[in-house]
């Protein structure tokens, strides 16, 4: 095996020289005029079928990345390789669709083969291409340029700059799409119901305790019956309602304040001890943002309410971590 002579201050400087090229790369796409890319947004969001996205080789690895992204956040999509194409794939393809294909050189003869029946369907084309006089960008409604002085390839072979550019232009296309959706975050949990990330993204009204488990009493209850459902339900804190809504809480810790400062509690009320506005999450909200709340506030349980503040739950932190959401 030869013996590499390659100092480690060169491939520093190489490292270097390659992410400085990749970086120009990408901001030669924020200065150019974004006008084709809005409207290719705005197709895709008008899309009523879905967005297929095709593409060969490196291209095709890039273009399989931003029909996932798309998927993902929102918008119907599939990936095509364009060498499968004309080999049965074509069947995915439907008038209702946009086909956006990525290719830096823009000849690739397997997308010239695919061109006549696209073009039956009526089917209209994004093209995200490198070379602007090519027949790929000659043959698209849609022009993105992703265009690059230089790959980072010393070579001049291995697509690098071109890659890293067509791949931050569809992740800037899939983006704009999510926000022009108004895409949510209990959005992106309907779609990733697996692993670590899943279980943090289930809804919180998954995860709470209703019913008889939730610890409430009214305003008017006497602190010795606030102090017995805090026994009884043992989770640390108890809703106070006040007309069928939450209208205070009081926990543990107020209980060994009031305790210290106040040498007869018998007379006192809820209403007199609880704690006002209290920290509350929605049930469709996703369990990661309650478990931020608790960590915002030094809190270890969030009452569930209904947008008119009726109690339907409680989430408590050993709830989340029994799920594994901890």
């Amino acid at each position: 095996m030869p013996v590499s002579v390659h100092a480690a201050s060169e491939t520093k400087e190489s490292l270097i020289r390659v992410l400085g090229i990749e970086s120009r790369a990408i901001d030669a796409l924020c200065a150019r005029d974004a006008g084709d890319a809005c409207r290719a947004v705005d197709l895709m969001y008008e899309c009523r079928g879905k967005v297929v996205v095709a593409g060969t080789g490196k291209s095709g690895n890039i273009a399989q990345k931003v029909s996932s992204t798309l998927a993902s956040t929102g918008t119907p999509s599939m990936f095509l390789r364009l060498s499968e194409a004309t080999h049965g794939d074509i069947g995915m393809l439907d008038s209702k669709d946009v086909l956006m294909v990525i290719s830096n050189s823009g000849s690739s003869p397997d997308f010239r083969s695919l061109l006549p029946f696209v073009r039956r369907l009526g089917i209209p084309i994004i093209a995200l291409v490198g070379t602007q006089g090519s027949e790929l960008a000659r043959s698209a409604d849609i022009v993105i340029d992703v265009s690059v002085e230089e790959e980072a390839c010393p070579l001049g072979l291995v697509p690098t700059a071109s890659s890293t550019a067509a791949l931050a232009m569809g992740d800037a296309l899939a983006i704009a799409l999510l926000e022009k959706r108004g895409f949510s975050e209990e959005d992106y949990a309907l779609r990733h119901p697996g692993g670590s990330l899943g279980r943090r993204l289930r809804r919180v009204d998954e995860i709470m305790l209703d019913g008889d488990r939730i610890p409430r009493v009214s305003v008017s209850a006497s602190l010795p019956d606030v102090i017995i459902e805090l026994a009884r339900k043992r989770l640390g804190v108890v809703a106070v309602e006040e007309d069928g809504k939450l209208a205070g809480v009081f926990s543990n810790g107020d209980l060994a304040r009031l305790l210290r400062a106040h040498q007869s509690i018998d007379r006192l009320q809820a209403r007199d001890v609880m704690t006002r506005e209290p920290k509350t999450i929605e049930p469709h909200r996703v369990s990661d943002a309650a478990v931020h709340l608790m960590q915002q506030h030094s809190i270890t349980a969030l009452f569930v309410v209904d947008d008119q503040r009726r109690i339907i739950g409680i989430v408590h932190l050993h709830d989340l971590l029994r799920a594994e959401i901890v």
